[in-house]
């Protein structure tokens, strides 16, 4: 069973930036595509971005065109969110997600169109 875990959340001021990491084990992630949601309690989990198995193709939510950056190193197992321009709208818990395929739903997709959940990292943006 693929197993996701995240890691690089925190709080920053308004125009900063952090760097998530998801690292994978069990299966390989290579084969996989795999993206970003974000949501939190009282909040609709919404997806960030998307990057298929080989890091070729890459999709993201309009909010976060230009800002964020999806990578992988499939050496290391490892997706990448490097977000930055951080505003007060980003607070909110993040998630690394995979699919059971390698390519992304089309666009970032929706919630259903994921096999495989982190637990999430929380990230705050506030003054």
């Amino acid at each position: 069973q693929l197993q996701l875990a995240e890691s690089g959340g925190g709080s920053v001021q308004p125009g900063g930036s952090l760097r998530l990491a998801c690292a994978g084990s069990g299966p390989p992630l290579e084969y996989r595509a795999v993206g970003w949601f974000r949501g939190g309690p009282g909040k609709e989990r919404v997806g960030v971005a998307c990057i298929k198995g080989d890091g070729r193709v890459t999709y993201y939510n309009d909010s976060v065109k230009g800002r964020f950056t999806i990578s992988r190193e499939n050496a290391k197992e490892t997706v990448y969110l490097q977000m930055n321009n951080l505003q007060p709208e980003d607070t909110a818990v993040y998630y690394c997600v995979a699919r059971r395929f390698n390519i992304c739903p089309g666009a970032v997709g929706s919630e259903d169109d994921y096999d495989y959940w982190g637990k999430g990292t929380q990230v705050t943006v506030a003054s």
